[in-house]
């Protein structure tokens, strides 16, 4: 087939919605498709042919809309069997809502009275707009990476489950598998003083949308005063400093920064901890399962549909106890390895080359 992807950042060591993109390309291309891709900004990737629209990268309003038209413009005269949207624009075939609603983002994220004044916001006023417009095509099909997101988007804007098939995203199994990590494990853990410390790792940017303030919260009432939580991602570290300062943790909360070897951090940690507010999947729970780690998860996380008999899935998001008392039960090795091993196989099941499988049924679907 010969196929369009559309995406503002086409990028292999980026996160979120542009890695799922990026190895959507990688197999479509493995599968035999005429790739293209339409972006901002991007890096060649072998076999896919890349087009730059010329997009202000400032202020984000602007830029959403300018990407828009120029998507707009771009297809106007090509003959794409399946356009596939990654980022918001008003020309797709297939929408990734890898995002969920921002609707619902904003009221999980923020709370009911905070979603209202943000309202107000130039940003969020604009994405609101695209996508009550976007979802409004009687054509259009979502691809939800998640039942909780399908629910969302048919509930907020009429759309039929029919059109809003759930396809959740996939993880590089080899890529994070323990066994190929070397000496990681140890050389970490001394780097970070951990040596006999268990290790619960929290991995995100937006902290605070990411339970972070949860996650410290739970470490404090743990049993174990030897756990530690190591926080890996981007984000400014002083205000969850002084959190864990205020509750007598300064030594147990580590920050290790923005990383690009998570695949190396999951095999040093001993299980991830994701107390997500709201996140339409969390690729880092199906990262961290690769790596054979037990997850505790959010019921407010996508992803934690997938860990029902493999993970701890915790209902309340903002209950701090549970987490940690979810924690405590896996405080044995061999509890914790137990829940890993189901993990990994769960993710096995997962892998980029079965989701893009799904995903060129569907374009073929949409051919027809």
């Amino acid at each position: 087939m010969r196929v369009a992807l559309v995406i503002e950042r086409f990028e292999d060591a980026a996160g979120g919605g542009e890695q799922v993109a990026w190895n959507v390309a990688r197999e479509l291309v493995r599968a035999g498709d005429d790739v293209h891709v339409l972006c901002r900004e991007g890096q060649p990737a072998p076999g896919v042919n890349l087009t730059r629209l010329a997009t202000p990268s400032f202020w984000q309003p602007l830029r959403v809309r300018a990407f828009a038209r120029n998507v707009h413009r771009a297809l106007a005269n090509n003959d794409f069997e399946a356009v596939h949207a990654f980022s918001r624009t008003l020309d797709q075939d297939v929408l990734h809502v890898g995002g969920g609603s921002h609707a619902d983002f904003m009221q999980k994220t923020y709370g009911a009275r905070g979603a209202r004044w943000r309202r107000f916001s130039p940003r969020h006023r604009t994405l609101l707009a695209l996508e009550r417009r976007i979802f409004r095509d009687p054509k259009l099909v979502g691809q939800c990476v998640s039942a909780m997101v399908q629910r969302e988007i048919a509930a907020r804007y009429g759309v039929p489950e029919a059109r809003l098939p759930v396809i959740p995203c996939g993880v590089d199994v080899e890529r994070f598998a323990p066994e190929r990590q070397g000496d990681a494990r140890e050389r970490l853990r001394a780097q970070f003083g951990a040596q006999n410390a268990t290790v619960w790792l929290f991995a995100g940017s937006g902290w605070r949308r990411k339970g972070l303030d949860l996650a410290i919260e739970a470490l404090a009432e743990t049993t174990d005063p030897a756990t530690q939580l190591w926080v890996a991602g981007k984000d400014a570290p002083e205000r969850w400093r002084a959190q864990a300062r205020q509750l007598g943790l300064d030594e147990r909360v580590v920050f290790l920064g923005e990383r690009r070897d998570l695949e190396q951090v999951y095999v040093a940690a001993d299980g991830l901890l994701f107390p997500s507010r709201y996140d339409a999947f969390g690729l880092v729970c199906l990262e961290a399962a690769a790596a054979a780690l037990p997850v505790i998860v959010s019921a407010n996380a996508g992803a934690s549909e997938l860990f029902g008999d493999c993970g701890r899935v915790i209902e309340d998001a903002d209950d701090p106890t549970a987490y940690a008392s979810a924690m405590d039960t896996l405080a044995s090795g061999s509890a914790r390895r137990d829940l890993g091993t189901r993990a990994r196989a769960m993710a096995g099941n997962h892998d980029w080359r079965a989701h893009v499988a799904k995903l060129r049924t569907l374009y073929a679907e949409i051919c027809r």
